[in-house]
């Protein structure tokens, strides 16, 4: 099938499927830019804050095995001393982002990722409690419960809790209990100075050379609970199949994930927010749940509408604009 879309500047891949028939497929760009070696169907991307989803299934196996409850406090379940942090935040705040812990990344205080790393280098960012001392002694934002406020620093602790919980890594335990369950084999967190085979690199557009340069100085050495998992499209075309097929989770927590958890709507394409995904209200069916990335050099966005079976994939390592890509696919396709 053809778009009418513009894909000639786009750079990345684009998959779309339609109860598991590829309706559209696309790859272009390069993944090496400097020996023009081309993105292809295979090649892994990052994916910067699309990774949440991930560790918002970790955590839900977990309640599901009794290992913890939603209600659960940070307080009980990681050894930290909080300061200025109320203990008494629970799970459940820390999945739907009304927790109000202090955000390493406030994107109402700092424009660009790459500025917290001014003053403490990223190359120490590979593990989740390498992030800690960027907002442990901060004050709460805002009582807990009060609001919904996107936050990276809830999914670090929550990626925290899975491994107090397990005494195994967090990607250690995404890749037993996530990707391996889905058949994601070439999903995985790795280093950015010891990337497997089949990575892209994320390129940042240089308006006073004229060129690009990579990431390597802009992000986490390793991603964390908050992000930076390595996809390919097709793999997230999987764990969107494993996931409605209640493979992941049962069948009335995966419906959990997938509800209204918090948010406002007052934006209809930003929508509502679940457990880990973002939610489109559709007054006349089931609501398009989806969730999406952006760090320097990198965006990602992946929709999956349970009225018709459809998984749609955009990612870009030149941080291209997959949303209008998305909207494109909505418009002509759904």
């Amino acid at each position: 099938m053809k778009m009418k879309w513009n894909s000639e500047n786009f750079r990345g891949d684009v998959l779309v499927t339609r109860n598991g028939e590829v309706l559209y497929e696309y790859a272009g760009g390069f993944a090496d830019l400097p020996n023009e070696v081309p993105n292809t169907a295979d090649t892994r991307f990052a994916s910067a804050s699309a990774g949440k989803v991930f560790v918002a299934v970790g955590i839900l196996q977990l309640v599901e095995a009794g290992r913890l409850r939603l209600d659960d406090t940070i307080g009980k379940l990681l050894p930290f001393e909080w300061n200025a942090i109320d203990p008494e935040v629970t799970v459940r705040h820390l999945l739907n982002h009304t927790s109000g812990v202090p955000d390493y990344f406030d994107e109402s205080v700092m424009e660009e990722y790459e500025e917290l790393w001014t003053d403490f280098p990223n190359y120490k960012i590979r593990h989740n409690r390498d992030l800690l001392p960027l907002f442990i002694d901060k004050p709460m934002m805002y009582p807990k419960g009060e609001k919904f406020q996107y936050n990276n620093s809830g999914y670090v602790l929550l990626a925290l809790i899975i491994e107090a919980g397990t005494g195994l890594e967090f990607d250690q335990y995404l890749k037993a209990n996530v990707f391996d369950v889905c058949g994601m084999e070439s999903t995985g967190y790795f280093e950015l100075d010891r990337l497997p085979a089949k990575c892209a690199f994320n390129y940042i557009y240089c308006p006073e050379t004229g060129g690009y340069r990579t990431n390597i100085f802009s992000v986490d050495a390793k991603g964390t609970g908050a992000g930076g998992a390595f996809i390919t499209v097709g793999d997230v075309a999987r764990f969107w199949k494993a996931l409605s097929e209640n493979r992941l989770l049962s069948k009335e927590m995966t419906e959990q994930m997938l509800q209204k958890q918090s948010g406002t709507g007052e934006d209809a394409e930003e929508g509502w927010y679940g457990y880990g995904v973002w939610l489109i209200d559709h007054p006349e069916g089931r609501d398009f749940a989806y969730f999406q990335g952006c760090d320097p050099g990198v965006s990602f966005i992946s929709e999956y509408n349970p009225n018709n079976g459809m998984i749609s994939v955009a990612v870009s390592n030149y941080c291209n604009d997959v949303w209008e890509v998305m909207r494109n696919i909505r418009r002509e396709l759904y």
